[in-house]
């Protein structure tokens, strides 16, 4: 069956920078695009940055642009999220989403504090 399994999450300091990767497999990773959403507390979930089959188109929510860069390697069936220059507010969830079989990763914490 369709599984993404997310990891590297954790505490950061703000300002500090973690790398998150999501490893899909059940399903023609390179044929899916591929997103990454977050969902604070008390929030609701938003997208935070999207990447196409290949790689070549990529685009982010305005929050986090300039900071995140998502990337991925389809050899080996993962995506992944660069996360520099953290903040309070990027707090939250983390999860990976395959938009070909619309499936959800079970989710990664962000925690960003002093």
């Amino acid at each position: 069956q369709v599984q993404l399994v997310e990891s590297g999450g954790g505490s950061v300091q703000p300002g500090g920078s973690l790398r998150l990767s999501c490893a899909g497999s059940g399903f023609t990773f390179s044929q899916s695009g591929m997103r990454w959403y977050r969902q604070g507390p008390g929030k609701e979930r938003e997208s935070v940055a999207y990447i196409s089959t290949s790689g070549s188109i990529t685009n982010y929510a305005d929050s986090v642009k300039g900071r995140f860069t998502i990337s991925r390697d389809n050899a080996k069936k993962t995506v992944y999220l660069q996360m520099n220059n953290l903040k309070p507010e990027d707090t939250a969830v983390y999860y990976c989403y395959t938009i070909d079989t619309k499936t959800w990763g079970s989710g990664t914490q962000v925690t960003v504090s002093s």
